[in-house]
């Protein structure tokens, strides 16, 4: 598996919040509406710069808060395909996992805004490869059964396919 795209990048404990208002939540949880409202309260502009296979460069302790899915959904209907960052809440990784959105977990400290990014998984082992400053970081193992459900498109996906944990 391989993606690349262009980084668009976030600092630090960027919450669920930020991901996607409380308040906007209120009027609806469908995240083709939602989309519009990307990380606004850290960048009102941010989701009409989202440009279809971008990817997210954040810090560490991406996506606290609370465990709401539709903080994975809103990013994959605003059509960002991965998030890269030093760190993930144990939640929000396995929501993004379960929906279908890979999350990378390496040192992202180099990566500069509109950098752009590969992610290549061979067997578990994924590099990030920024192509803008020619550097190669190694990220965190993901296991095969990780890797599955995102082939499949997220957890739905794997179990209508495989019936289990096959």
């Amino acid at each position: 598996m391989t993606l690349e795209g262009r980084a668009r990048v976030l600092g630090d404990d960027v919450n669920t919040d930020y991901i996607i208002s409380s308040r906007r939540k209120r009027e609806t949880i469908d995240a083709s509406v939602l989309k519009h409202y990307l990380l606004e309260s850290i960048d009102p502009r941010f989701a009409a710069s989202v440009q279809p296979g971008d990817l997210l460069v954040a810090g560490a302790n991406f996506g606290c808060g609370s465990a709401m899915e539709v903080a994975a959904t809103v990013i994959q209907a605003a059509g960002i395909r991965a998030i890269i960052a030093r760190s993930f809440a144990r939640s929000f990784y396995r929501n993004a996992i379960n929906n279908g959105l890979l999350a990378v977990q390496c040192d992202t400290s180099s990566i500069e805004e509109g950098n752009r990014l590969s992610i290549r998984f061979v067997e578990g082992a994924a590099t990030v490869h920024d192509r803008t400053r020619a550097k190669v970081m190694q990220a965190s193992p993901m296991p095969a059964i990780m890797l599955r459900i995102l082939e499949e498109g997220g957890l739905v996906g794997f179990l209508s396919k495989y019936g289990g944990w096959g």
